[in-house]
């Protein structure tokens, strides 16, 4: 049998657990809508969205040049390989290597090598050595602590601790490419 005292702090229990559940949940639609604004000013501007892929078109590109253009504010290098170029790099494939992986991998078309020209060590632009005469390796060098790297982006000797990223891209035609 429960007395008038028992049902009424029964009820009182459960006006309570009421009203932290309702002002925890107040709360927390308070902090989500003062945070929402924070969070979404955070997001790429609108002129950054619209560079968020880029076309190339490949044929002024001389064979065993590097070009360099920008995408999403970052340098991207795309080079014309020679046939002697391509040969040394599936060579190469299995020298022992930091960060191994066959050239076949890094090039959708073995003349084309396309990655992001910033050193995975800490974020330098490497040399490209076809202009500079640096590093042993015939690729691209980074000055400021020695990283090398082939004439596949493959990191072979430094400080770096993977190879040069590949972005994401797709071949439209023969002489154009669309990177992002």
């Amino acid at each position: 049998m429960t007395t008038n005292d028992q049902v009424e702090h029964g009820e009182d229990v459960t006006r309570r657990n009421f009203l932290y559940v309702a002002s925890g949940v107040v709360g927390v639609v308070g902090v989500a809508s003062a945070a929402w604004p924070l969070v979404d000013q955070l997001n790429p501007s609108a002129d950054v969205l619209a560079l968020s892929s880029v076309e190339i078109d490949l044929s002024t590109i001389q064979e065993g040049h590097t070009i360099t253009i920008l995408w999403r504010g970052i340098p991207v290098f795309i080079r014309h390989r020679t046939k002697v170029e391509i040969a040394r790099a599936i060579a190469e494939n299995a020298d022992p290597m930091k960060d191994p992986e066959n050239d076949q991998l890094r090039a959708q078309k073995p003349q084309w090598l396309i990655m992001i020209g910033i050193c995975t060590h800490l974020g330098c632009v490497p040399l490209d050595n076809s202009r500079f005469q640096t590093g042993d390796y015939g690729g691209w060098y980074c000055p400021c602590h020695g990283s090398q790297y082939d004439i596949s982006g493959r990191i072979r000797k430094g400080p770096a601790p993977r190879n040069l990223d590949v972005p994401e891209y797709v071949f439209l035609n023969d002489t154009t490419v669309k990177i992002g």
